[in-house]
């Protein structure tokens, strides 16, 4: 089922249990756009089969918000012109070498080119996967791209982001919405979940440039202005505190600067700091 947000965004919610992000859908007069791709054949399907109930113009238009599996693997399903941008696009050359037999996987596994997660997905989700590869986007843009859907603007460009090298969101200036992917997330290197401490205030600020005040975040539900700003927050002061691959040492500083002991998503981020800057002293 599609969530509504407007009577031109509709979503479907994320689902943690299969790795399923956010999905929007985005309507203009003349047509529509898909933001994310899915997870699989079969999330695609599912996405397109809510599409179909509503009465919004034609899909024309795909954006893949960054070169994550769970976003791009169902965008086969889709009859429409998928957009991403040039970094993705690299990235995603590198699936379309890949073939999908259980031979294949059993070595993505082995090498750790696939999570165990992701070649679930896969067997369980992508029939006919023996024969399965993937398609190419059909329009590249490097660092911005307005699209116009009929009298519906929506602004993609390519961002600074804690999450992955070649994140795009999305802005729908007419409804002050932002699609951000994952990317005010952070990432895991060397098993270590870090956030990288020098992109933080580039990406916050790559953000907070629009005037927006609802946010759809690849896997959490939708989140309004005082929420991302608390979140910011919340990043920042434990951000700013992390001077040292020592957490003791960070949790002190918190404690100085701010005079409390940091709250449980403080402490999270301050540990995802530290391992920051355990993995550039490596």
């Amino acid at each position: 089922m599609l969530n509504k947000f407007s009577e031109t965004i509709f979503y479907m919610p994320n689902q943690d249990e299969n790795d399923r992000p956010t999905l929007g859908l985005v309507c203009g007069d003349q047509y529509s756009l898909i933001i994310d791709c899915g997870n699989s054949t079969q999330h695609a399907k599912e996405f397109i089969l809510e599409i179909e109930k509503l009465n919004v113009p034609p899909v024309k238009y795909a954006v893949i918000t960054h070169a994550h599996w769970d976003h791009f693997l169902g965008m086969n399903e889709f009859d429409a012109t998928i957009i991403v941008n040039s970094q993705t696009n690299e990235l995603l050359k590198t699936w379309q070498s890949y073939t999908f037999d259980d031979s294949s996987l059993q070595t993505y596994a082995r090498t750790k080119l696939m999570s165990a997660k992701c070649i679930e997905i896969i067997q369980e989700e992508i029939p006919n996967r023996d024969s399965f590869k993937l398609n190419s986007p059909q329009i590249i843009f490097e660092k911005t791209l307005t699209l116009d859907l009929g009298n519906k603007i929506c602004v993609l460009e390519k961002i600074n982001s804690t999450h992955s090298d070649d994140a795009t969101i999305i802005y729908i200036p007419d409804e002050k919405v932002l699609f951000l992917g994952d990317c005010v997330y952070g990432t895991t290197t060397n098993s270590l979940f870090q956030y990288k401490q020098s992109l933080l205030l580039p990406m916050i600020e790559d953000i907070q440039k629009y005037n927006a005040e609802a946010f759809l975040i690849g896997h959490e539900s939708i989140c309004d202005l005082e929420e991302m700003t608390t979140f910011w927050r919340e990043l920042r002061a434990a951000s700013e505190a992390v001077k040292s691959p020592s957490l003791e040492s960070a949790i002190e500083s918190f404690k100085l600067e701010n005079n409390r002991t940091p709250n449980d998503d403080e402490l999270f981020f301050i540990k995802a700091f530290v391992n920051n800057q355990i993995i550039r002293s490596q």
